[in-house]
């Protein structure tokens, strides 16, 4: 890990950056944002979130486990149903990002000013 000149800060290592690269690409997709973003105003079992993101169960279900896999998303099991949360402590900054980058786009949206697009970052 390398310390970044005159901060005291030491630099993660690529295996990290690599593993934090990896979760935002898993939130690059609009319908796996749309997921944390439901899941970050309340838990939710699939059926509900195949309702409110407008996808079909079998995606929804193939979704959430990369999310899962990816520990952005984790679940218990009630009865027969497994129910699916944002774990907010162990993630709070993942769903403080996501509420910041997801509300400010639908301000705009709300108030007519066009959303630039973000492309090739």
């Amino acid at each position: 890990m390398a310390t970044a000149p005159g901060t005291g800060f030491q630099d993660p290592s690529a295996e990290v950056l690599a593993q934090a690269a990896a979760a935002f690409g898993l939130l690059a997709s609009p319908a796996r944002l749309h997921i944390v973003w439901a899941l970050a105003q309340g838990e939710s079992d699939v059926t509900g979130l195949a309702d409110r993101v407008g996808g079909a169960l079998p995606a929804v279900s193939q979704h959430l486990t990369k999310l899962k896999l990816a520990g952005l998303v984790r679940s218990r099991r009630e009865g027969r149903r497994q129910v699916y949360f944002v774990d907010a402590e162990e993630q709070s900054a993942v769903v403080d990002v996501v509420r910041l980058l997801v509300g400010r786009f639908a301000e705009r949206q709300a108030t007519a000013v066009p959303a630039a697009r973000v492309r090739g970052l």
